[in-house]
């Protein structure tokens, strides 16, 4: 059998190998024989549930029953499959049927999900960083697709340090993100992941950003004693008002000009002034693009990862549990 990469499904939808497996019999029946996973884009999916996929004028067929690898109990719903309509599917090539007039070929993705579950999954661990793809957002979490469409939980809590009030403040589907890691629950065969612990520490965050500066951030809790701006994903301040008119027409969300007052690193605080707010004058912005702090081509694994700088009263830490396994 031939060797897979076990991408979230799209990522290699516009590669050539792909493409020349996909665009003609020949290529099918070489895949077939190969064991390749490949990929193309469900155009309908039909009243019987069956998806049907865009093979260069050749009638590709992922029928209900292989259209999803289900966990163990659960039934395969119809939402799962209506939902893969117009977005990329994988698939491995299962049978070619030439006995009609026009050639028909049949496809798994379910086959393509096992054979991911069974090479790449069972060999994770705590802590391996991955690549993963955003394909939904709710209140608590965004839903990835960590290999061949099978869906892993970022809970908002495990997105950033600095608080966020919906996974939208900091992501949009079709992103492609790397996490690590978090929890295998080998009993209903899930994967949890996180992503907080590869957007630096406090003390790199805190790096790039020095007293006497004026800077650009997002306002995130409004409290009585203060506005919380964060100015990088894992790093957050508490802005004075620089008077109470200014205070009240602040909201969450938006942009805000802070003045950085001091960095204290035994106490984790960046104290700032706030200069201005932009409500009404631009959608509600992002801080700068989000800085991976670990070079992912190199740094495969985390068994540890502090936050908190040496001394600081509070510590805040990550340790990966290795003896799991998927």
């Amino acid at each position: 059998m031939g060797t897979n990469n076990y991408f979230p499904e799209g990522m290699r939808l516009g590669t050539a190998e792909n493409r020349e497996y996909i665009s003609s019999i020949a290529g099918l029946e070489k895949a077939m024989a190969q064991g390749k996973i490949l990929e193309s884009t469900a155009i309908i999916c039909d009243r019987d549930m069956n998806l049907h996929v865009d093979l260069y004028g050749v009638e590709g067929i992922i029928e209900r029953s292989e259209a999803v690898l289900c966990r163990k109990g659960e039934e395969l719903k119809d939402i799962a499959i209506i939902t893969r309509v117009g977005k990329p599917v994988c698939f491995k090539v299962i049978s070619i049927d030439r006995s009609g007039e026009k050639v028909k070929v049949y496809l798994s993705r379910r086959a393509a999900q096992l054979e991911c579950v069974n090479n790449y999954f069972s060999g994770l661990i705590c802590g391996d960083i991955i690549k993963a793809k955003v394909t939904h957002l709710e209140n608590f979490g965004a839903f990835v697709d960590i290999g061949c469409g099978i869906s892993s939980l970022l809970s908002v809590d495990c997105i950033s340090v600095s608080r966020i009030s919906h996974p939208r403040d900091r992501l949009t589907c079709g992103d492609v993100i790397d996490v690590a890691i978090k929890m295998i629950d080998e009993e209903n065969q899930r994967i949890f992941v996180t992503r907080r612990e590869l957007l630096g520490t406090w003390e790199e965050n805190a790096a790039l950003f020095s007293p006497g500066q004026t800077v650009a951030g997002i306002v995130r809790s409004i409290e009585s004693y203060g506005i919380f701006v964060e100015l990088a994903p894992n790093l957050a301040g508490l802005a004075e008002f620089r008077d109470e008119k200014l205070g009240c027409s602040v909201t969450v969300g938006q942009s805000a000009a802070v003045y950085i007052k001091s960095i204290i690193p035994e106490r984790m605080k960046v104290k700032l002034v706030l200069i201005d707010s932009c409500k009404g004058e631009q959608p509600p912005m992002r801080t700068s693009p989000e800085r991976v702090f670990i070079d992912t081509s190199k740094v495969t694994h985390l068994d540890h990862w502090r936050y908190s700088p040496e001394g600081a009263s509070k510590i805040i830490e990550t340790f990966f549990d290795n003896g799991s396994s998927f």
